[in-house]
């Protein structure tokens, strides 16, 4: 099956995720509250795939009280396919389907390698969640997709960390997991393009989140001094780049990936 899809016709409603339903994973916090609640702007239905119950409730409930559309918590450890295949499942029941995916979920480990322990117990966590568990969540919805034959949007958050070192920090499973992350989303849009499925990655550098501002402002601020544009970017402007991505306006965009750093990565 080959599924081509037809050219946007004007801009009214090129950005417009109206009836779209997205899973965003991650969705409760950060980067991918920021994302969740731009496609709520949008129109979109979202379900907020995370692990803790309250913040994903809490994040549903602001979203239905604000904007229209249907929004939903699924709890899910995307480190267990089980949970994975329980939670889309549920969703799709619920909603009636699955047009975008968005593999936000993911973990930092930080310190030097020859640090870690005897197991590099580290090592294999981050690689599960940040690569595999991204995987295990395109391999689940992208089944749905292709079976329903509407193609759909999937969107995998990597980072500049992706490809390059990102010095003076040292989180070389983060680089390493991101840098596949990156790769994998270039082989799945090969793969899956005759489904009419787009698969593109968003690369954020340092990004306002609740993380960050809890961090010492001294350290912090001597890393965003070098992104060339000014401050660290806000969640809501990646938001702003995963809609563009998952609306009908980027049909012909797929196997990217697209770094927002405001050029940091340029000139480390």
């Amino acid at each position: 099956m080959s599924l081509v899809k037809n050219p946007i016709e004007s801009m009214e409603e090129a950005y417009c995720l109206k009836g779209k339903n997205a899973i965003v994973t991650g969705g409760n916090r950060g980067i991918g509250y920021g994302i969740a609640s731009a496609f709520a702007q949008q129109g979109a239905n979202v379900a907020i795939f995370c692990r803790n119950k309250e913040s994903g409730e809490a994040a549903a409930a602001e979203f239905a009280e604000k904007y229209e559309g249907k929004f939903a918590f699924y709890q899910c450890d995307i480190s267990s396919m089980e949970q994975c295949r329980n939670a889309v499942a549920d969703m799709v029941h619920d909603f009636g389907g699955v047009d975008i995916l968005v593999n936000n979920a993911g973990v930092a480990v930080a310190g030097e390698v020859l640090d870690m322990d005897e197991d590099l117990s580290d090592w294999f966590h981050c690689i599960d969640i940040d690569l595999n568990g991204a995987m295990r969540m395109c391999y689940v919805v992208g089944k749905y997709m292709r079976d329903a034959g509407k193609g759909g949007k999937v969107i995998n958050i990597t980072s500049n960390s992706g490809s390059i070192i990102n010095k003076p920090m040292t989180f070389a499973p983060y680089h390493a997991a991101k840098a596949a992350l990156n790769h994998l989303t270039r082989d799945l849009a090969v793969e899956w393009g005759k489904y009419g499925i787009n698969v593109n990655a968003i690369a954020p550098g340092y990004t306002f989140t609740d993380i960050a501002a809890k961090m010492p402002r001294e350290p912090y601020e001597g890393r965003i001094e070098k992104v060339r544009m000014g401050p660290s970017g806000q969640t809501i402007e990646l938001g702003a780049l995963a809609v563009f991505l998952a609306s009908e306006a980027s049909n012909i965009v797929t196997g990217t990936i697209v770094t927002a750093d405001g050029g940091y990565s340029l000139a480390v």
